[in-house]
């Protein structure tokens, strides 16, 4: 997984210089429509979604730290989080058709990469695990989406395609096309058991996704109904033989 890392992060440094700000900025507003039902237009989101919002603001603060504008950078990230509750540091490296739903509580480390068209909910962290230089963020495949507080920490990789449940909790790697929950994530989902929607649009129905923890518990009651039954059955046995003795001494008396 180490080698999809070093590939997007590779592709982020060789994009085209002359890349216009502007085209990126609008692959990000029309990207909008595609992933939320609730969008009415282009004009809407671009104007209403703070979300997008925090997108175009790093856009701006990244093109400055790549340009050594260390500083003015960082002053865009900070007004950017003031306005949107977006926290986006300026060094993280973001691809295309980015859209972060909802746009409230969002954070995003200095040296997380995110691939093209992911898709964030409220509440997500890319965080670090580590107080070295280095790379201490996730990097997030092309396609990955990332539930309302979902929690990826450390320089683990996410493979394309991925989903991370609501509220889980990642610190290990993830296979591409892998759907994981739960603290700590755990694969429950291949990518052959799941739904696959045309015209780039994500399949929102967050509550089809396996709950483990409820299998784990059921396979438990189940063990539990079956021990009661042997250990009920045992009971039966044990009284028939009594009664079986008891009768013989009587005889025998």
């Amino acid at each position: 997984m180490t080698g999809l890392a070093a590939t997007l992060a590779l592709q982020r440094q060789e994009a085209p210089q002359g890349e216009s700000l502007l085209a990126l900025i609008k692959e990000d507003v029309a990207c909008v429509q595609l992933r939320d039902p609730a969008a009415r237009g282009r004009l809407e989101s671009l104007l209403l979604y703070p979300g997008v919002h925090a997108v175009i603001w790093h856009r701006i603060a990244h093109r400055l730290w790549k340009a050594d504008a260390k500083s003015p950078a960082r002053f865009v990230s900070w007004l950017a989080r003031f306005l949107t509750n977006v926290d986006i540091h300026p060094g993280a490296q973001i691809g295309r058709r980015f859209f972060i739903d909802h746009g409230a509580g969002v954070v995003i480390g200095e040296t997380a990469v995110v691939g093209d068209d992911v898709t964030l909910y409220h509440g997500v962290t890319l965080g670090g695990t580590s107080w070295r230089k280095g790379k201490r963020h996730p990097t997030l495949g092309d396609g990955v989406l990332a539930g309302a507080g979902a929690k990826i920490l450390g320089p683990v990789t996410v493979g394309a395609g991925a989903r991370i449940g609501a509220n889980s909790v990642v610190i290990e790697d993830v296979p591409e096309d892998a759907t994981v929950v739960g603290i700590p994530g755990r694969i429950v989902r291949e990518e052959s058991k799941r739904r696959k929607l045309a015209g780039g649009r994500i399949d929102l129905e967050h509550h089809l996704m396996p709950d483990p923890v409820g299998g784990a518990l059921e396979m438990l009651l189940d063990r539990i109904e079956f021990l009661e039954a042997r250990l009920s059955h045992a009971q039966d046995c044990l009284r028939q033989l009594r009664q079986s003795q008891d009768e013989s001494e009587r005889s025998t008396q």
